[in-house]
């Protein structure tokens, strides 16, 4: 090891929030710092918490050996493949969101699906990394509706890709070499719909350790609400 190489550590929490009966979210944290993982099922269409599971556990069994992107494409397209097979068994929809972050060689390669999000904290700016597969994100893409007119937007919980839901899916991938000090947030939907991002960013700038800093994020959302399941990973970057 030399000293400009990173170490990776993180937490994370899930909570079923204020007003659902179950958490149909999981999440994945690696001791080793090495894979960080969110999942959000599907609720409302049955069975989202088994997508949600059988997100984590698939990429859980991710084996080394090939690139980390290459990997993490064929793992979720397999994952996809296994939960469209059970949707149709089960005769009803399923699906989950997707965001993963697969930290080697001061590397972090990172992976979603649906409206879960990734964001990087570095040098006081949050910025966010993933962008949203959703019916709203397309309206702001199009220039229909401006970012803050799609917060409260009928069509928000509308995603446009999801894993299980069709044959096959497309994952979006970023390659972000990372530097010491950094940060980076996994989260699904249910923290960005109560947290603003200033929230975020204010909340990670007051809590350094990531223990503390998801934990606030939680009870963050949990203050405003959390009418759904929320889930907040956050990965640090120091040297060794």
């Amino acid at each position: 090891m030399t000293s400009s190489e990173l170490r990776f550590s993180g937490a994370g929490y899930t909570h079923v929030g204020q007003v659902r009966a179950r958490n149909e979210d999981a999440i994945l944290l690696d001791p080793t710092g090495q894979l960080w993982v969110v999942a959000d099922g599907m609720g409302g269409h049955g069975h989202g918490d088994v997508a949600a599971e059988m997100v984590v556990d698939g990429l859980a069994a991710l084996e080394d050996g090939a690139e980390p992107d290459v990997m993490l494409a064929d793992q979720i397209a397999r994952i996809n493949t296994d939960i469209h097979a059970m949707m149709i068994r089960r005769g009803v929809t399923i699906g989950a969101t997707l965001v993963a972050a697969y930290l080697q060689d001061n590397l972090s390669y990172l992976a979603w699906v649906g409206d879960s999000r990734i964001y990087l904290w570095r040098g006081g700016t949050l910025r966010q990394l993933s962008h949203d597969h959703s019916r709203v994100q397309e309206l702001v893409d199009d220039g229909v509706i401006t970012p803050q007119e799609a917060q409260n937007h009928v069509d928000r919980n509308v995603i446009t890709r999801a894993m299980g839901v069709e044959p096959t899916v497309v994952a979006d991938f970023v390659t972000l070499p990372m530097r010491a000090d950094d940060r980076i947030l996994l989260c699904s939907d249910g923290l960005t719909t109560c947290v603003p991002d200033y929230l975020i960013a204010q909340t990670l700038q007051s809590h350094e350790d990531p223990k503390t800093a998801a934990a606030a994020l939680v009870r963050a959302a949990l203050d405003a609400g959390a009418p759904d399941n929320v889930s907040v990973i956050v990965i640090a970057a120091t040297e060794q």
